[in-house]
């Protein structure tokens, strides 16, 4: 009777370097489902394409004469900008509940890696997917009188994946406790226009009642959105009247917070959102 020898088993070792390699591996695959998916590139581009050069346009005939020597789509290019970001990590976002109703993330939650690895590489890939969306609409900043500057399209696209990252972490903390396309879409549309429309990227922050000041003060888009255009108007020559009436920045009982401030509170924000989409995720089963 020979004995049966019996094959060792060897279970993956955790650590530092394994879970690197699974935000790779997310990461990676947001990246591939974005560039292989065209319809969501095409149809995540028409909304900011609407809202610059045709509600841009139409506005801006209506405008023209309170803001001499300045294009209106200029002002709101900045706005834009956040809101392409914005939408496209919120559908990054989003196949998270597709993957819950495929069965595909519970595979992801059984494997031997931590889940925040699996939430951080969720969220590095979307906020990468949504500032290469943003950077289509970067490329078209000619049209609309904003100048080339390679120091202005470095800092929109570091300021876009700083706003893309938080964003989502936004929506995946959303998105881990939702069950099924319909009601993720519901609440996302819930939260993303207040957000967007109160974050002064269709109109300036100054001159505005009080209650809509304070609305505007504790949307945390604001922050992303007065950053880009800080950027943009400092690279333009304005009138100083129409730049006081346009580019107010945004204040705190009378002291207008510095850019690198705004910039904090995104990252705050952020690092926020990520903490607590993680421990969500810990108690999914």
């Amino acid at each position: 009777m020979t004995a049966t020898e019996i094959a060792a088993v060897r279970l993956p070792t955790g650590g530092l370097a394994h879970d690197v390699r699974a935000v790779k591996v997310v990461l990676r695959r947001e990246m591939l489902r974005f560039v292989n998916d065209h319809t969501r590139l095409v149809s995540s581009l028409a909304q900011p394409i609407l809202f610059l050069f045709v509600l841009g346009t139409g506005l801006g005939s209506i405008v023209k004469n309170a803001i001499p020597g300045l294009d209106y789509r200029t002002f709101i290019y900045p706005g834009v900008l956040a809101m392409t970001v914005i939408t496209t990590a919120m559908f990054s976002a989003a196949s998270i509940v597709w993957d819950r109703e495929f069965g595909f993330l519970r595979e992801m939650l059984v494997a031997p890696v931590s889940r925040g690895a699996i939430v951080l590489g969720k969220c590095l890939g979307g906020a990468l997917v949504a500032t290469a969306q943003g950077v289509i609409i970067l490329a078209m900043a000619g049209l609309v009188g904003v100048p080339y500057d390679p120091v202005l399209i470095v800092t929109l696209l570091a300021e876009m994946l700083l706003a893309a990252f938080t964003i989502t972490a936004f929506g995946t903390l959303l998105a881990a406790g939702m069950k099924n396309m319909q009601t993720f879409f519901g609440i996302m549309q819930m939260a993303i226009m207040p957000m967007i429309f109160l974050s002064g990227a269709m109109y300036p922050l100054a001159n505005l009642p009080a209650w809509l000041h304070v609305l505007t003060v504790i949307n945390p888009l604001t922050y992303a959105v007065d950053p880009m255009r800080e950027a943009v108007f400092g690279h333009l020559t304005v009138d100083p009247q129409v730049m006081a009436l346009l580019n107010p920045g945004i204040n705190w009982f009378g002291w207008r917070l510095p850019v690198w401030f705004e910039l904090v509170i995104v990252a705050v924000i952020g690092f926020v959102l990520l903490q607590l989409a993680i421990a969500r995720f810990r108690r999914t089963e």
